[in-house]
């Protein structure tokens, strides 16, 4: 079967502020991790629903990504996702969702899923799927699965700043999946403590947890310090190359998912896999954007 990867997620418009300075405004979200994954010359299938308020924005940034096939992408009305970004000089980054899209209608992608290698699913919004219809896909997929915890783990509100929140229904999300990505802040949602930062015996916990449900392996990302690679019987932490030419951080976690993304299809293990995407994100916050490896 030819390399074709399935991704699920949501297209955001994103304003990035630090120090009351705008310094990106441009498309983001899910489109991090197809643009990835095209520039590694993979063949994307996206699944997602585009609003009627980005849609030509979003053409004319796509048009010049052969290997992105469109078929899935569902028009639907109103603005479209859009989010505000804050980085303040201390403390976590600030995020404020003006407005979103319905969550997605599986049935097209379930009806492509024969024809899929590995599926992705970013969930990047937190209103991307329902968990109803996310369970049905994946009980209906034969190839791996990658799912990324993201934003599930913040506060449902519109026009307020969102807030990490327990999360205890992420087994119910991650049952099923070969591969689960998630951030240092997250695993403290998914660890029912979501006002303070996990010890490193808490993340390993938690992959100690996945690995009872039958994920494989978990990431968890660290920022500027790399990512934890844990499988059933080996861990390692793996650090990017120091960079001295920072421009802006946002999207390099996606970025280090469509790129491990693309050596685990190549058949690289998940370590070998991972360092790769580590390197990739490292070089991505060297750009504004969309980023271009």
């Amino acid at each position: 079967m030819s390399e074709n990867i399935g991704l699920i997620g949501t297209i955001t418009h994103d304003e990035i502020y630090s120090e009351n300075r705008i310094i990106y405004e441009g498309l983001g979200g899910v489109l991090y991790q197809a643009s990835t994954l095209c520039d590694l010359g993979k063949n994307v299938f996206l699944y997602t629903n585009l609003a009627e308020g980005l849609e030509s924005e979003v053409q004319s940034s796509i048009q010049g990504w052969p290997t992105l096939h469109k078929k899935g992408i569902q028009r639907v009305p109103g603005p479209g996702n859009r989010v505000r970004l804050y980085y303040p000089s201390k403390g976590e980054r600030q995020e404020v969702l003006k407005s979103t899209v319905a969550p997605l209608n599986p049935e097209k992608l379930i009806h492509d899923l024969s024809k899929m290698s590995f599926l992705v699913c970013v969930l990047n919004s937190g209103f991307d799927i329902t968990l109803e219809d996310w369970r049905r896909v994946v009980e209906r997929t034969s190839c791996p699965v990658w799912m990324d915890v993201h934003s599930l783990s913040l506060t449902r509100e519109i026009n307020k700043t969102r807030k990490y929140r327990c999360l205890p229904e992420w087994k119910h999300w991650s049952a099923g999946v070969e591969y689960l990505q998630t951030n240092r802040k997250e695993v403290s949602s998914m660890m029912s403590h979501p006002h303070r930062n996990p010890s490193e015996a808490e993340m390993m916990e938690l992959g100690k947890q996945a690995f009872e449900i039958g994920v494989k392996t978990v990431f968890i990302t660290l920022g500027k310090e790399g990512v934890w690679c844990i499988t059933p019987t080996k861990k390692r932490k793996i650090s990017p190359t120091p960079s001295e030419k920072v421009v802006e951080t946002t999207g390099c976690g996606d970025i280090f998912c469509g790129a491990t993304v693309a050596k685990l299809v190549e058949g690289g293990n998940p370590f070998q896999a991972a360092s790769f995407g580590v390197q990739c994100a490292a070089r991505a916050a060297e750009q504004k954007g969309i980023k271009k490896l």
